[in-house]
């Protein structure tokens, strides 16, 4: 034992020594290294590489530390971050199967002959979609080999700002000297540490597309978009759930069509426990889970019994095993998150960070992968553009999309006042209801614009079928300072949803009944 001690520190004094040699002569083990593999990191990373290759100037040496640590529940996952595991990916192939139910349903009216109860099986449709994330996780890993990116399962934390200390599974310790470092580890999932039982019993979106088995009735507490995507895809297939809001839905996005989204919810079979909070969770002998909470409303006091507790109340960046606070790497204290400029750059040289983990910036997956990217140009030297935070668009996968880009109603008026903006808007139906005869009076989009001058489109909002592939497409005319005057001139696909938005006419300061009729 004391010749391995001894030999312990050795390795330990050799390592650090070489930091020090390494740190005196500006040699480093790698041109940079990157703390984090999930989308963006492995953005930054490989993007590195290629404008360092194509410009022909070899000898730079990348490396990507990626480790996950199980969730409470134990489960884990590889190579790729939250987007491709435990987040967008399985989401919206989980969003897809409750889509293809509520379809099978209109099939009937469009003359599809369908015998038989439709059901629904959890455990196909997990696998599927555990073995195609799977194959993304191999995926990433065969990119960096190809781009000659060294992957490092290691758990990384910050010795000064050129050095990174890594640590496996096993205990063994590894010393990185690099010339610039990358954070992007993101956030993990929170647990309500006030509620008894709600660790012990309870699981996150860390665990529910690993589940194994269905949910069951399933208890959905939090109303951000991460709550409400999960509680819709669970109703889709099937399953009784219940979404307890402690104030508002979609809190940040324009609460009008948070409105829309959650009333589509509540008639698609989705229920909803509104201003009420838990109080605690209790495993029975059976197995199930009671849960007591108190409505705010009326002080009262309610319980009912559920197979799962899904929590959904907000994320913690990674930031606590960094060792940032050593360093000097400033934090914003009331969330965590590493405080950046507008170049990615930390309080400390050297040290960058992005994506989730950045104060500010956007919680979405295609800004930290373009965010890397941008970051990796620049540290190449082959480029000086910045990330370009505003009017990026995004879709909330709920049963009725909902899809936007720019400012909301509320935030409008707030930078314009209420006369100095002008709020075009369409309740509009979809042509695949129609047969169908399903409910469309959520299906509405309004263009927020400036009211003088020539009428500059501030924010663009969609509820209904694929908003996504809706907002997507307008999102670059914000690039290029679209107007009303611009949409208008804009011929529209017909017959399509994504036409209405070119045809919106009707202002809502004008009181006009705004829903469409006719071609």
């Amino acid at each position: 034992m004391a010749a391995f001690c001894r030999g312990r520190h050795r390795w330990k004094r050799t390592n650090y020594f070489r930091v020090l040699t390494r740190n005196l002569t500006g040699k480093y083990d790698y041109d940079l290294v990157v703390i984090g593999g999930g989308s963006g990191g492995l953005a930054c990373s490989k993007e590195v590489y290629t404008s360092i290759f194509t410009a022909a100037l070899f000898g730079q040496k990348v490396a990507v530390l990626d480790y996950v640590e199980p969730s409470v529940k134990g489960t884990k996952w590889g190579l790729g971050g939250t987007c491709v595991n435990v987040g967008c990916i399985p989401k919206k192939l989980m969003h897809q199967a409750a889509l293809l139910g509520t379809a099978l349903k209109d099939a009937k009216k469009y003359g599809w002959q369908i015998s038989g109860p439709i059901c629904h099986d959890w455990t196909t449709m997990a696998e599927a979609v555990q073995n195609h994330v799977r194959s993304l996780n191999w995926g990433h890993r065969v990119q960096l080999q190809d781009k000659k990116v060294k992957y490092l399962n290691i758990k990384g934390s910050l010795v000064d700002e050129h050095t990174v200390r890594g640590l496996t599974k096993a205990g063994k310790e590894m010393i990185l000297t690099a010339k610039n470092i990358v954070i992007a580890t993101g956030g993990r999932p929170n647990y309500p540490t006030d509620v008894p039982g709600a660790i012990e019993h309870g699981i996150t979106s860390d665990d529910i597309f690993w589940l194994k088995k269905s949910p069951g009735k399933t208890l959905v507490v939090g109303a951000s978009y991460v709550a409400l995507e999960c509680a819709g895809f669970l109703t889709g297939i099937g399953l009784d759930t219940t979404v307890m809001v402690r104030s508002i839905a979609l809190r940040g996005f324009d609460q009008q069509m948070a409105g829309l989204v959650t009333d589509y919810m509540e008639a698609y079979g989705t229920k909803f426990a509104w201003k009420c909070v838990p109080k605690r969770v209790d495993k029975l002998s059976s197995g199930a889970l009671q849960v007591t909470w108190t409505d705010n409303l009326t002080g009262n006091e309610h319980k009912d019994i559920y197979d799962s507790v899904l929590w959904a109340v907000g994320r913690t960046p990674e930031t606590k095993i960094l060792g940032l606070d050593k360093l000097g790497v400033q934090l914003k204290k009331e969330t965590g998150k590493i405080v950046v400029g507008a170049d990615e750059s930390t309080s400390v040289p050297n040290i960058y960070a992005f994506g989730d983990i950045g104060e500010g910036r956007p919680e979405l997956t295609p800004t930290a992968i373009k965010a890397g990217k941008l970051l990796a140009r620049r540290l190449a030297g082959h480029s000086t553009e910045l990330m370009n935070y505003d009017n990026v668009p995004t879709t909330v996968f709920t049963p009725l999309e909902y899809g936007c880009v720019g400012l909301s109603e509320e935030e409008a008026e707030k930078r314009h006042g209420k006369d100095g903006i002008e709020v075009y808007h369409a309740f509009y139906k979809p042509l695949e209801f129609t047969v169908a005869e399903r409910d469309s009076s959520q299906c509405y989009l309004k263009v927020v614009c400036e009211r003088g001058g020539e009428q500059r489109i501030l924010g663009l909002h969609f509820t209904g079928p694929n908003a996504g592939e809706v907002t997507q497409g307008f999102a670059m005319g914000f690039q290029c300072g679209a107007t009303y005057s611009h949409l208008l001139q804009t011929v529209g696909i017909h017959p399509t949803c994504a036409e209405e938005v070119t045809k919106v006419n009707i202002t809502k300061r004008s009181g006009l009944d705004a829903t469409v009729t006719g071609c």
